[in-house]
């Protein structure tokens, strides 16, 4: 009678490898000779002090902290990147749908929208849409009188979604940028999840009686789903820091106000420095969380 054998231990991953140590290793070098340099050739003279002030303000009468500078710039690359995502969203998976539509017009329509945003460098994308298509658009639906609402509740709202209402129309015009933008990626995504999904299963579901649309609904997204979700959660990262181009428009996000405050203090390095760490902390925990989902699904579907 054969013993049955267990199977052997599962290898500890390490979670700090050589290659890692000589990776950070090396930046820490680089870092350190780079301030350096700064300081001692440029003769730069160093003030945290001075650039950290703008990143919350406290008021000297009753001491309450107020976010400054940096932190509304925060706020509003994350309402960009938030409502991006949603109207990007919506917009990549109509346009993912038409293009693996049997309907030849569908097809070739989205096709062209798909190729003329990508092949259009991102910077003259944001000014030819920005001056010929959104400013025509925001003033033709009457968007620009949302300024003009004086409820306090309303517009209470309406600041803690989209950002002071002074700067709604900016804000807008950045966004139906940022988000068509990035729809064209979203599109690709979602064509080449629902494509990913073999012929077969559309033919066997089709067989039994299914409609076309049950057999997508029922059938197909819910396989297609587990393909597109992770590349849609790093699109979504991408967006954070593609939301960088819209101060070009000046729309007051945390690249905008990060020039704001290098040119009021004269500290470059300290403002960007400070700017690129708040970019990070942005989207570091972001790609750990979105990890972390799609490791919990992987186990789910195994089980």
């Amino acid at each position: 009678m054969t013993e049955d054998r267990l199977p052997p231990p599962a290898e500890k991953t390490r979670l700090i490898t050589w290659l890692d140590v000589v990776i950070i290793g090396s930046v820490a070098a680089l870092l350190i000779l780079t301030y350096y340099r700064v300081e001692h050739v440029l003769v730069y003279n160093w003030n945290w002090g001075l650039v950290f002030q703008y990143l919350v303000h406290i008021d000297e009468v009753t001491g309450e902290v107020f976010p400054n500078l940096f932190l509304k710039g925060v706020a509003m690359t994350l309402r960009l990147a938030f409502w991006g995502t949603v109207i990007a969203g919506i917009i990549g998976i109509v346009m993912g749908l038409c293009r693996v539509s049997n309907s030849l017009f569908l097809k070739l329509g989205s096709r062209i929208y798909v190729e003329l945003i990508r092949n259009i460098p991102p910077v003259v994308f944001i000014f030819v849409f920005y001056f010929f298509i959104s400013s025509q658009i925001i003033p033709l639906l009457g968007l620009d009188r949302i300024k003009d609402i004086t409820d306090p509740t309303t517009v209470a709202v309406i600041e803690l979604l989209f950002g002071p209402l002074d700067l709604f129309e900016n804000f807008l015009a950045g966004l139906i940028c940022l988000a068509v933008f990035e729809s064209a990626y979203i599109t690709e995504i979602v064509r080449a999840g629902i494509q990913s999904i073999d012929k077969g299963q559309w033919e066997a579901a089709r067989a039994i009686g299914l409609s076309r649309f049950f057999v997508f609904w029922d059938v197909i997204l819910p396989q297609a789903l587990k393909t597109i979700l992770p590349p849609l959660a790093g699109q979504f990262i991408t967006l954070v820091k593609d939301s960088s181009i819209v101060s070009l428009i000046s729309v007051q996000e945390l690249t905008f106000l990060t020039q704001d405050v290098s040119n009021t203090t004269t500290h470059f390095f300290e403002s960007w420095m400070i700017t690129a760490v708040l970019y990070f902390a942005m989207c570091f925990p972001l790609a750990v969380l979105f990890q972390r989902f799609e490791r919990a699904g992987i186990g789910i579907q195994r089980q």
